[in-house]
Order: C-alpha cells, then sequence, then structure tokens
C-alpha cells in the first residue's frame, strides 16, 4: 500500500482532508514495507488520527523508525499511552510523546520494574487509612520528589529507582510512611516559613532541617511501625545511601521519645554550619508555602468546628445554663512520650464521650499544635461562626466544569472509544446521589389503579416461591426409592459393592437471586414514561416481597463525562419501608442518557453480592446519548454494548425493557437478539416488567 493510498483511506474514513496537511514521509520507506506492516501502520494512524488528526500526521512521519526501533506489540502500547495522555493533559503531552520515541523506550524499560502509583493507590489509600492521625488523601505528580501539604500526599506517578517491581512498591510505601510520619509526629507545629526566614540561605535551611528532621521521624516510625522501619532501612541499603554522620548527643536528641520538632529547629540553629547534607531515598521535599497555606485555613476552619460542636454538646448537657459559661477540659491519657493522641474530655469535671466527629477534630488540631489551645475549649456564642463557611458544600453547576465535582467524592469509570479501539481510562466521574423523597398518594393511587392486576401478580410470584422437589438416589433421606433398590438388587446377589444412594429426598429449592433495576431518569423520559416507570416499580417491590429475592434499584442520569449521577432508591439490603416508597413516588426526569457508566458501576454493586443469578435490568425510553456531541450515535452505543459486555464477562446477566419504537435498529447490537424487550404501548409497562422478571428467574 503505498502513500497516497494511505493518505486517500484516511481522507475517506476520518472525513477530513488528511492530505491538507501536505505530509512529507519517507514515501519510498513506506512504500518498501511488507503488506501486513502497511496496512499495520495505517490502522495505528487512524486510530490516532480519530483523537486528534496532528497525533496520526505524527505518528505517521515516525512509523517506519518505530517499527525498526519498537516493533508492533511496543508501538501499540506507545500510542496509547500518548493517547491517554491527550485525555488527561491534553495535544501538547500527547506529541511529545509521540515525538519524543527515545524517552518511551527508557520509559518502558523503566516500566518493566516500576511502581505505578495508578496501579497501587487502592492499596496505598487502605494503607494510610489504617494509619493514626488525620485523615489524609493521597494525589499523584509528574516528579520523582513526594511531598505533602499536610492534608494530601502528593505521590510520584512512577518509582523505578530499583531494578525489582516489588521493591519499588516498597519505596512508594515507604515514600507515603515518611509523608504520613511528618503530619503525625508533628513537623508541622510550627510555621516554618517563620521559624527559618533569619537564614540567609533559605534553600539550604530548608534542606537541612528536614535531613534532621527525618532522624527524628526515623526514630518515631521505629518505636511504632518497628517492620516498616525496617523495610525503609533496607531500601536505603540497596541505594548505598550513606548514613547522615551528627554528633552523639544530638543524634540520642533526635531519637528521644519526647523529641518534637522544637528538637530539630534547636539542633539545626546548633549545627547548621557542620551539616553534610545527605537526602534519603524516601525523604522527598518539603514545600513550606503549600503547607502554610493549607495548615492555615485548616487551624481557622477547626477552631470553629470545635467551639460551635461544644456548644451542641453543652447545651445537650446543661440546656438552661449559657454554655459560654461553661468550659471543657482536654487531658493526655497517656505521658510516656510526646504526640500521644489518647485523651479525655470532660465539662465542668464530667466526663464526656464526644461523638466520630468531634474526637477526629480534637485529633487534627493536636496534630496542629501538640495540644488544643485554651481558647478552643470555650463553646462558640450564638451567631459567632457562619458555620456554612466551614461545612463542606454540595457540588454545584458551578463545581462540576471547573472540575471540583469531577474529582471530589466520585467513582471513575473507563470509557470505551471504538475509534481507537481501547478505552479511555477514568473517563467518566459517577457520583452517588440520594433521590429525593416525595410524599404524595402516587404509591397508593398505583396499588389501587391496578389492584386486579396486583392481585393477579402475586398469585403467579407466589408459585415461583419455590416447590418441594423429590431428589432421588439420595445417601440418605424420608424413603425409599425403588428404582435405585431394583438396579441395585444384582449387585449385592453377586455379592458386588452396592450404592448407598438409594433413598428419596423430599427438597424445597431456595431461590439465590440478586437483581438490580436501573431506571432510565433522563429528560426524555418526563411525563406519562416517568408516570409508567414509577408504576412499573411500585408492582414489582410488591410482589418481590412476596419472593423474597434481593434486589437493589438505582437511576440513572447525568450531564457529560463529569456528571453521570446515579440516584439511590433502594439497596439489596434496605427493607422496603416509607422511605423507600418516597423515592420511587419521586422518580422524576433529569439530564442525559449516558449509560455506560452507571451499567459499569451496577455491574460492581452486584459483584460485591453472593447470589447464584445476578441480573441487571434497565428501563429506559431510548438509545444513550449525552449534552456533549460526541457521547451520541454509535459511539454512545459501542461504549454501552462495551459495558454489557463486560457485565456479562463478569457473571451479570443484563436485559432492557423499553418503549422506544427504533429499539429494533440498535438494541440487538447492545445486548443481544433475546435480551431486550419493545413495548408499543405504555400502558403495557407494569405487566410487562413483571412478566419478564418472572421468566428470566425461574
Amino acid at each position: 500500500m503505498l502513500v497516497d493510498e494511505i493518505i486517500r483511506q484516511l481522507d475517506q474514513s476520518l472525513e477530513v482532508e488528511f492530505s491538507f496537511y501536505q505530509i512529507e514521509i519517507p514515501a519510498e520507506a513506506i512504500s518498501l514495507l511488507p503488506a501486513q506492516q502497511q496496512n499495520f501502520v495505517l490502522d495505528w494512524v487512524e486510530r490516532a488520527a480519530s483523537i486528534n488528526i496532528t497525533v496520526g500526521y505524527e505518528f505517521l512521519l515516525h512509523a517506519v523508525e518505530a517499527l525498526e526501533k519498537l516493533g508492533q506489540e511496543m508501538i501499540e502500547a506507545w500510542l496509547l499511552h500518548a493517547m491517554d495522555s491527550y485525555d488527561r493533559s491534553g495535544l501538547r503531552q500527547a506529541l511529545e510523546i509521540v515525538r519524543d520515541m527515545e524517552a518511551y523506550i527508557q520509559f518502558g524499560k523503566e516500566r518493566t520494574a516500576a511502581a505505578l502509583y495508578a496501579e497501587h493507590e487502592a492499596i496505598l489509600s487502605h494503607f494510610v487509612q489504617g494509619l493514626s492521625g488525620r485523615e489524609l488523601k493521597l494525589g499523584m505528580i509528574e516528579s520523582a520528589l513526594p511531598y505533602t501539604d499536610s492534608e494530601t500526599l502528593f505521590l510520584p506517578q512512577i518509582v523505578a529507582r530499583l531494578p525489582v517491581a516489588k521493591d519499588n512498591f516498597r519505596l512508594l510505601k515507604a515514600m507515603t510512611a515518611h509523608l504520613w510520619a511528618q503530619t503525625r509526629y508533628g513537623s508541622f507545629q510550627v510555621d516554618l516559613l517563620q521559624q527559618l526566614a533569619s537564614y540567609a540561605d533559605q534553600e539550604s535551611a530548608f534542606s537541612s532541617f528536614h535531613t534532621l528532621e527525618r532522624i527524628r521521624l526515623d526514630a518515631c516510625l521505629q518505636r511504632e511501625l518497628p517492620g516498616l522501619h525496617r523495610d525503609m532501612q533496607e531500601l536505603s541499603g540497596l541505594l548505598d545511601e550513606s548514613l547522615t554522620l551528627l554528633p552523639d548527643h544530638a543524634m540520642k536528641l533526635l531519637q528521644d521519645p519526647q523529641a518534637t520538632v522544637h528538637t530539630t529547629l534547636q539542633l539545626l540553629n546548633e549545627l547548621y554550619d557542620q551539616l553534610v547534607l545527605i537526602d534519603c531515598c524516601y525523604q522527598g521535599r518539603l514545600d513550606p508555602d503549600a503547607i502554610a497555606e493549607t495548615r492555615a485555613a485548616r487551624i481557622e476552619r477547626e477552631k470553629a468546628l470545635l467551639r460551635v460542636a461544644f456548644k451542641e454538646i453543652a447545651e445537650e448537657h446543661h440546656g438552661e445554663e449559657s454554655p459560654q459559661q461553661q468550659r471543657f477540659e482536654i487531658s493526655n491519657n497517656q505521658q510516656e512520650q510526646a504526640h500521644d493522641l489518647d485523651f479525655s474530655l470532660t465539662l465542668e469535671d464530667a466526663p464526656v464521650a464526644p461523638p466520630a466527629v468531634v474526637s477526629r477534630l480534637i485529633t487534627s488540631i493536636m496534630l496542629d499544635f501538640g495540644e488544643v489551645p485554651d481558647e478552643y475549649l470555650t463553646p462558640a456564642g450564638d451567631g459567632e461562626y457562619d458555620i456554612s463557611k466551614y461545612q463542606q458544600q454540595e457540588a454545584g453547576s458551578v463545581d462540576v466544569w471547573s472540575g471540583t465535582y469531577h474529582e471530589e467524592g466520585a467513582f471513575f469509570y473507563n470509557e470505551w472509544d471504538y475509534r481507537r479501539r481501547h478505552h479511555k481510562k477514568r473517563w467518566c466521574a459517577l457520583r452517588e446521589v440520594e433521590a429525593e423523597e416525595k410524599e404524595s398518594g402516587f404509591y397508593a393511587q398505583t396499588l389501587h389503579k391496578y389492584r386486579g392486576l396486583g392481585i393477579s401478580l402475586r398469585r403467579t410470584f407466589e408459585l415461583l416461591r419455590g416447590e418441594d422437589k423429590l431428589l432421588k438416589r439420595q445417601n440418605f433421606g424420608d424413603d425409599i426409592d425403588i428404582d435405585a433398590v431394583v438396579e441395585a438388587w444384582p449387585d449385592w446377589i453377586e455379592g458386588s459393592e452396592m450404592t448407598n444412594r438409594l433413598f428419596t429426598h423430599m427438597h424445597k429449592e431456595e431461590r439465590n437471586i440478586a437483581v438490580l433495576f436501573m431506571v432510565d431518569m433522563s429528560g426524555s423520559t418526563r411525563g406519562w414514561i416517568n408516570d409508567a416507570e414509577r408504576e412499573a416499580l411500585i408492582l414489582m417491590v410488591e410482589s418481590l416481597q412476596i419472593l423474597g429475592d434481593r434486589y437493589a434499584i438505582y437511576g440513572f442520569s447525568g450531564n457529560t463525562r463529569k456528571r453521570c449521577d446515579s440516584y439511590h432508591i433502594k439497596d439489596f439490603d434496605e427493607p422496603l419501608d416509607d422511605g423507600v416508597r418516597a423515592r420511587i413516588c419521586g422518580i422524576e426526569a433529569k439530564d442525559y442518557t449516558r449509560m455506560g457508566a452507571p451499567i459499569r458501576h451496577y455491574t460492581e454493586k452486584l459483584n460485591q453480592v453472593d447470589a447464584r443469578i445476578k441480573l441487571l435490568i434497565t428501563l429506559s425510553d431510548g438509545k444513550p446519548d449525552d449534552y456533549d456531541l460526541e457521547y451520541r450515535g454509535e459511539y454512545a452505543i459501542e461504549d454501552t454494548r462495551m459495558a454489557l459486555y463486560e457485565a456479562q464477562r463478569a457473571g451479570v446477566h443484563t436485559y432492557c425493557i423499553t418503549i422506544d419504537a427504533t429499539g429494533h435498529d440498535y438494541l440487538p447490537h447492545m445486548y443481544g437478539a433475546a435480551n431486550f424487550t419493545v413495548i408499543d404501548k405504555v400502558e403495557k409497562l407494569p405487566l410487562k416488567i413483571a412478566d419478564i422478571y418472572r421468566k428470566i428467574t425461574s
């Protein structure tokens, strides 16, 4: 295949003038490639150009060189890495990856034994949650040097300093532990910018402080987490790092259980001119500006929240007395070493059991000051603080578009891009939202409206509960199995060993089914379609009470990939109470129908349930689409189809019930020929959903 033919085919497949770029490529070199490699180049140029034509152009320029240096398998990984970078960081980053092939080759060598943050984020998150102290978040950075702002631990994207992957993960974990130790053992109990302002060389002063503080923190870890400390020292030995040499009295002071950050500052002033700075592999760096900004905001916020919480506790204990006339006392239960977080709370000499949120506040304040300052111990006065300023707010539309909504408190899911034939990683942000409870007579009206159908459904479902089944040829049972005895008689006559399976046993077959109803709450369901969905669910849940099957109900809607919403109506372990009934009545039309992320989310929920049969039933009025133009047509259908395939591969059966008259055009491709039903009249939906459920679960 010649270069002109490649360009002609790209013009057709991408529906753009690819030749407009006046490509200058080694035509002779490409034309000399074997046909299989020419086809390979065309395929991957088309995939790369599907995200941005410039990326496809750059690959075409480097295709021959890439085949020589990388080979086809590594080219695929190289281009997919560029595409993922395009999704995360835009065109500039993707082009840098394609243009700098040598850097990717080096990256590939490192990656074979590297510890990747993305692969270990979940493990490290659980690790940090299991440690004492303030609740901390994790973040990823491009730099190789980790740091913390005292609330978030920022870790390298890739750690590849050691030749073995297991050791690189241990190093990543050691970095995490050291950053945690800075927050836990009081490295930031002082204003570092102010404390080190007198030094002429600020950078050198912070580096020297960091080195001394690392020695103190190592001693803390050795006392509290000796196994982890041994790991950290072993990693330092593997990298042939020299020990930091200090006078004996300095080492003794830093390793004393009562040592604090003030001990470090005292020794810094004494030893500053004598220190030989030696960085440790897990030490990272300090960012005093980020620490100061985060610490100042936290101190203001937590003082207000604690004093307001004390006001509520005081009012609860002494309702008549003015809370401002009372005073709380906090005392450490142990004084054996610094940084103990075990405390007792009293009010007017009477012990108080603080709520969990108050305990967390006190712990965080003690980490910032070493104690709770006196001014924090008096309950707040009426109107002294605008508490809404400090409480976490619900994300609104402004937060969505600014990215806050996308990053905080969301589940991230891949999305299938059929053009590149690969997932966009962590592309969709899905948040669980509590469905609105609507107190209305709709529930009772529905039961009355369909009272005849309801009686019929209940009778039908009663038959599905399971009948006694006669099991034959059992080794124990309620009666003799005559047929088995007759068959075993010749063996007994001949003196051969005879089977002991000679009994019958009555067994009641138990249902072991988990079903999740996925309800379309897009704007197109507004009106009579929404009423029909709610009516169908009301009849279903009343009937399912008879069967005893575990079931859940969630609505879904959204607005672009940054806001895929899952509305909680009923979870598997919730009873059918007034709250669930009110949430069913509150189902109403919202935004758009981006289906891939909700399907993946509900598949994970079903996989957490121990059941023999797992079923995901979708109630929808049309094909998937969204506000952004990309998630429409073939793209949306292919992503939904892939999400359904992933669900089936995970052992979840999927079925769709729709009232879209054109559903026959796309549903067989998405669900399969036998896994959907198109209803021509909305009035049939309540009866049809019950009939389908009965068929697919019995």
